[in-house]
């Protein structure tokens, strides 16, 4: 029997990968089959492209990609469809209220991805698709989220509590999942998309099928419509198997 879905989206970090940042041979043999089928089998994730190629080599995928959180989206390997950049002076005040309060920080630009260690004020010139920060003190996260809350432009999220991720207001991985569909000419019921933290929120209620990892956040668990296991039960392998695949 055919299975309804024709797309495949899958977060990386919790999801699709082991805590050790490593794809199960479980999870590699259930997408390689799925791909067999037919599926297209998209990452949806907040990660660039420096930090997700090796998955996308290792799993020999051809099909679109959607980076940094919507921020950036790939048509295939090598051919962009779409970034879009935060203000540079939305940036500006971004970095400062993440050194004012000592917080860790990162950003993905057109030149790469840079760290607080890798920090240059000739930076400010780059053009800046997403910026995170981070702060072992969760209440000083949570000050930073009503600060920035008022700022029109930007779209924040987050996948942990101690974080927050930022870009273009209305650009999440919904949204970056919608262009590929329409790329594609694929209808949103026919996607099947997995996950497990707060930036998948939206794009988990878009889809056909949202499924949440066991290690999801109970936000993210209400409102799927199916949990599976975790990432280091190989959840993911397991709902592509009855999913996609008619397996249990």
């Amino acid at each position: 029997m055919l299975s309804k879905y024709r797309l495949l989206a899958l977060d990386l970090d919790g999801t699709t990968l082991l805590n050790s940042k490593e794809i199960s041979m479980n999870t590699y043999e259930a997408i390689q089959k799925a791909v067999d089928k037919g599926i297209i089998v998209v990452f949806t994730t907040g990660r660039g492209v420096p930090n997700t190629e090796e998955y996308w080599m290792r799993l020999g995928l051809d099909s679109p990609m959607v980076l940094l959180n919507g921020a950036e989206i790939w048509i295939k390997p090598g051919e962009l469809l779409e970034r879009h950049f935060i203000q540079s002076e939305l940036f500006k005040k971004l970095h400062m209220i993440a050194l004012n309060t000592n917080s860790t920080y990162w950003g993905y630009s057109v030149e790469g991805i840079m760290r607080k260690s890798d920090w240059t004020d000739e930076m400010y010139e780059q053009a800046w698709m997403k910026f995170g920060i981070r702060n072992h003190h969760v209440s000083v996260i949570q000050e930073i989220r009503k600060t920035i809350a008022d700022w029109d432009g930007l779209e924040v999220t987050q996948s942990e509590n101690n974080n927050l991720e930022i870009s273009v207001s209305g650009i999440t991985k919904e949204y970056g999942i919608k262009k590929v569909c329409s790329l594609l000419g694929i209808e949103l019921d026919e996607v099947m998309a997995i996950g497990d933290s707060w930036n998948d929120l939206l794009m988990l209620q878009s889809v056909g099928l949202g499924v949440a990892m066991g290690n999801a956040k109970d936000d993210i668990k209400k409102i799927a419509n199916w949990i599976t296991d975790t990432n280091e039960e190989d959840g993911v392998a397991k709902a592509i198997y009855r999913y996609l695949l008619n397996e249990d």
